[in-house]
């Protein structure tokens, strides 16, 4: 009988502790006003208003897709590509109004979709959602630091002192190696470093910069709406589905992805000065904007030249120069240059809030957990995610990147 107690009283096996682990969940009584009052020294600062929530959803949404993404759809749906914009900009308000409600219900702490997924489901389903969301992030943004690489090559090379002067191993494709296996460019983890740095400096820094640079892209965006409306043929825009629903409604998928980036307000949550107003608000206000910017840009591409005959890889600066309007080239070429940074930035800058979250729920090492007395920012987690960024971004280019994201995301 002694050793059937023995037996009865075995500790558990280590299959069934991870087991047991993987289907903890967050319950949904966190003491958020406990949270919100202490805010210790030794955490995040809450830095970010309202109008630095949306220009964070703005910047993580409008990059330089927006001149080029625009004209790509409407070659295949016409002028009816502005409702294929609609379309997924009315099914993201519907994803949007979810992440609002799930941002008001836990205001205090960091964490987005891996929070929302640890406290609706379990621990393993939101490890699972953090994976595929670095993924993402990580191949994501060492695509977009190499497309910046280049993009800030084309300006260097307006000024005759750079012209035909700069390799192609710093900015434009790369120097190719192992059969075009390995593509180094320099360039781009220099630009990943420099904007790591400034995240790790402060969010009002990283703000700052955030503001700046996406005012600027929307500045520019609104002016290329203004000027090329009064290049608008209306008889461009006839027939407006040349190619019927379907090719509208197939553009909407691929338009859809134009306006993931609301997300970033969300993992915003621990540096918002009033998280439970504004992130609702950062989110939907950030996704109308985004949506008035898409329509206008559509509506002017495909009134300007008729549908069929624009350029698949800068169709709207090629229309600009058709019309004899080359300094409004310049200008999309620099609003190409905020929009990348912008978005590099916001990339970024959730990656470490993500490594964060879970470095204090113990899923990753604690080194993760800890954030910087004085900036106030985790800079183990940042310091990490620009080095896997730098390596990814200065040694693939973009074509094998978006291979190793598609094999990648099957995985996941």
């Amino acid at each position: 009988m002694a050793g059937c107690n023995s037996i009865s009283k075995a500790p558990p096996s280590w299959f069934s502790q991870c087991w047991s682990s993987a289907r903890r969940t967050k319950t949904l009584n966190f003491p958020f006003d406990t949270i919100l009052a202490a805010n210790p020294s030794d955490g995040l600062v809450r830095r970010l208003g309202l109008f630095d929530l949306i220009l964070i959803g703005v910047g993580a949404s409008v990059g330089a897709g927006i001149f080029v993404v625009t004209g790509t759809v409407a070659r295949d749906a016409g002028p009816g590509v502005t409702i294929s914009f609609i379309l997924a900009g009315v099914s993201c308000i519907f994803n949007a109004l979810c992440y609002a409600e799930l941002a008001s219900r836990f205001p205090a702490v960091v964490g987005g979709a891996y929070l929302y997924a640890y406290s609706a489901f379990n621990e393993i389903t939101a490890f699972l959602v953090f994976g595929q969301l670095m993924l993402d992030y990580h191949i994501g943004a060492a695509s977009i630091a190499r497309s910046l690489a280049s993009y800030v090559v084309t300006i260097l090379e307006l000024f005759p002192l750079f012209r035909d002067h700069i390799p192609s191993w710093i900015g434009h494709g790369g120097q190719e190696f192992l059969g075009g296996t390995l593509s180094i460019n320099i360039l781009a983890p220099i630009l990943l470093a420099l904007l790591t740095v400034i995240l790790c400096w402060g969010v009002g820094e990283s703000s700052m910069l955030n503001s700046l640079m996406t005012v600027t892209k929307v500045v520019i965006v609104i002016i290329v709406i203004f000027v090329g409306a009064f290049e608008v043929d209306v008889s461009n825009w006839s027939p407006f589905a040349p190619k019927g629903a379907k090719a509208i409604l197939t553009g909407a998928t691929v338009v859809f992805f134009a306006y993931v980036g609301f997300d970033a307000v969300a993992n915003s949550a621990e540096e918002a000065k009033r998280p439970q107003r504004d992130l609702p608000l950062g989110i939907i206000g950030s996704l109308l904007i985004c949506i008035v910017l898409y329509i206008g840009v559509c509506l002017v591409i495909t009134g300007m030249v008729p549908y069929n005959l624009l350029g698949e890889d800068a169709p709207l600066a090629e229309a600009f120069k058709s019309k004899g309007l080359k300094y409004v080239s310049v200008l999309i070429s620099i609003g190409a240059v905020a929009g990348l940074t912008t978005t590099l930035l916001v990339g970024l800058y959730v990656q470490s809030r993500l490594y964060l979250g879970l470095g204090r729920d113990g899923l990753l090492p604690s080194i993760f957990a800890k954030v910087h007395p004085t900036h106030h920012t985790p800079i183990h987690s940042q310091v990490w995610v620009g080095i896997v960024a730098s390596i990814l971004g200065g040694l693939f280019n973009v074509h094998m990147l978006s291979h190793i994201l598609s094999v990648g995301s099957l995985l996941v």
